[in-house]
């Protein structure tokens, strides 16, 4: 296979995967021919489908999505194991909202699900999914299992992910107009300082 299509359907662009090349860094075994051409050599592909899940919050995060897939093809080099396709996605909080996600946990032939921290895939119950997903004979790995912090030393995108829960939760038990509002007021009483007023 060529250098360009691997890296379209590694969701990386063609650039990233040419600077990967020429530094020696390419996940998957490569050689170039007299003629330039970059060719891929095919891997040793376990049975099944093993696929990237990538994911960022918002979509001022975008740029975020090319290095996060670029990190789990580099991790998933390292340990032996070779990528499909990379699925990317953009979305954050409970309720289901990730459509690839849910595909992706659909598909049967997708045997190894392969994603940089456990959060990309849930904020909570990932337990459940690797054990429901066990019982069909697959697997979740996870590249970096340890807590992603913000530079403030913060559960990176916890409060926001808490902002929405809580939205989710006060839409349901208010109109969905204050919903917002009253999520905005449980997160400040959350972060205030005893005896701060909030």
């Amino acid at each position: 296979m060529k250098l360009s299509p691997w890296a379209k359907e590694q969701g990386v662009s063609y650039r990233t995967a040419l600077n990967w090349f020429h530094a020696g860094k390419l996940p998957v075994p490569a050689r170039q021919l007299p003629t330039g051409t970059i060719l891929i050599d095919p891997p040793v592909r376990e049975p099944g489908v093993t696929v990237a899940y990538c994911r960022v919050s918002s979509p001022e995060q975008k740029p975020d999505l090319e290095r996060q897939a670029g990190r789990v093809l580099t991790g998933a080099g390292e340990r032996g194991l070779s990528i499909d396709r990379t699925i990317t996605e953009i979305g954050s909080g409970p309720g289901g909202r990730h459509e690839k996600l849910r595909k992706l946990l659909a598909d049967p032939t997708v045997t190894t699900i392969v994603m940089e921290h456990r959060d990309r895939l849930a904020s909570f119950g990932v337990e459940y999914l690797e054990a429901a997903l066990s019982a069909q004979g697959r697997r979740i790995v996870v590249l970096d299992d340890s807590e992603v912090l913000d530079d403030s030393g913060v559960a990176d995108d916890l409060v926001r992910e808490m902002t929405e829960m809580l939205t989710t939760m006060c839409a349901r038990l208010y109109d969905h107009r204050s919903a917002p509002r009253r999520a905005a007021a449980g997160v400040r009483a959350a972060q205030a300082e005893p005896g701060e007023p909030t």
